[in-house]
């Protein structure tokens, strides 16, 4: 039985604590959060403990769960490594690059567990329509949201748009080559929406927009391909994957000649897929994810490596946002 603890119960991390409490081979030993009557009111909530230090958390399990927020990721997640102990952190996986890599260092060196928490990587739509992708072209990316005060400490980049910066570098293997920006602050001083293009060493091209000052939801991510296209709707929880249909070569000729007596279906053939009612959701698939990972001693869905990757290109379209602000 792995021993399991928490820290920041905030608004993720008490559905951590939740989902560790029911997973099969695992036990929620205890919870520490900088708060204690907050820890101690999710800690009775899960029938666990609430720790005064995070020390003698650590002294007590074999892997931790990291939900505070992104400035102390480094800190507890060194802390946890340098005592020998797995971890889970939440995205991104440190406030600077040097911070990552130092982490994924650590953990290669003692052999540890280090896992991100890129959730959309176990969104159901995504594990249904994943094995559809396949040399993507063009990736069009829309994350957007209507104004919430949570998350504002950093830009929108790290809050929304590094999800689907870390969709589309699983989905493209290719080398970044370059990258264009823009972004600006509406409500708050940080940037609260941006737009990146994204290009690849094999000629693909990914434009990625995010908001979090937009008057609607929509969280949507599109890949376009030789003879296929995939469209995945994260709000509705639906994807559609359209391909030529399978008669389509030998009348293509006609068509182009000015027959007009065809249908779509002629043209393309669509399948619906509805995951609006999945068995688990995803973040009970990455945490079960993460717990399969450090019992088999593999390397996690989403690694360390993952999440550094995502934290450098986030980083490379906020200097980019920032230079193009400076010129104004």
């Amino acid at each position: 039985m792995l021993k399991f603890g928490v820290v920041g119960v905030g608004h993720l991390g008490q559905h951590h604590a939740r989902i560790f409490k029911s997973i099969a081979g695992s036990q929620l030993v205890g919870i520490y959060d900088k708060n204690f009557d907050r820890a101690k009111e999710i800690a009775d909530k899960n029938e666990t403990t609430a720790f005064s230090s995070y020390e003698q958390l650590l002294d007590q399990i074999d892997a931790i769960d990291i939900s505070a927020t992104t400035s102390f990721h480094y800190n507890l997640a060194k802390t946890a490594l340098e005592k020998g102990k797995h971890v889970f952190v939440e995205k991104p996986i440190t406030a600077t690059v040097e911070q990552g890599q130092e982490l994924v260092d650590i953990a290669k060196s003692r052999n540890l567990i280090i896992q991100v928490g890129h959730i959309e990587r176990f969104n159901p739509v995504v594990l249904e329509v994943e094995k559809e992708i396949d040399t993507p072209m063009f990736i069009e990316s829309h994350r957007l949201a209507p104004f919430n005060p949570r998350g504002t400490d950093v830009p929108v980049v790290f809050d929304l748009m590094i999800h689907d910066i870390d969709l589309i570098l699983c989905f493209v293997h290719s080398p970044l080559v370059d990258i264009r920006a823009s972004g600006v602050g509406v409500l708050t001083p940080s940037i609260d929406i941006a737009n990146a293009r994204l290009e690849f060493a094999n000629g693909a091209i990914a434009n990625v927009t995010s908001s979090r000052v937009s008057m609607k939801r929509e969280r949507k991510l599109r890949f376009f391909q030789k003879d296929a296209y995939i469209s995945m709707d994260f709000q509705g929880q639906k994807a559609s994957v359209l391909r030529k249909a399978e008669g389509l070569n030998k009348i293509l000729p006609e068509i182009l000649l000015g027959r007009t007596d065809f249908s779509p279906e002629d043209l393309v053939k669509m399948d619906m897929v509805d995951c609006s009612k999945p068995e688990k959701d995803a973040l009970t698939m990455e945490l079960e994810s993460f717990v399969d990972a450090v019992t088999q001693n593999k390397t996690p869905i989403v690694s360390g490596e993952d999440g550094l990757r995502a934290l450098e290109v986030a980083m490379r379209i906020m200097d980019k946002i920032n230079a193009n602000l400076k010129k104004l």
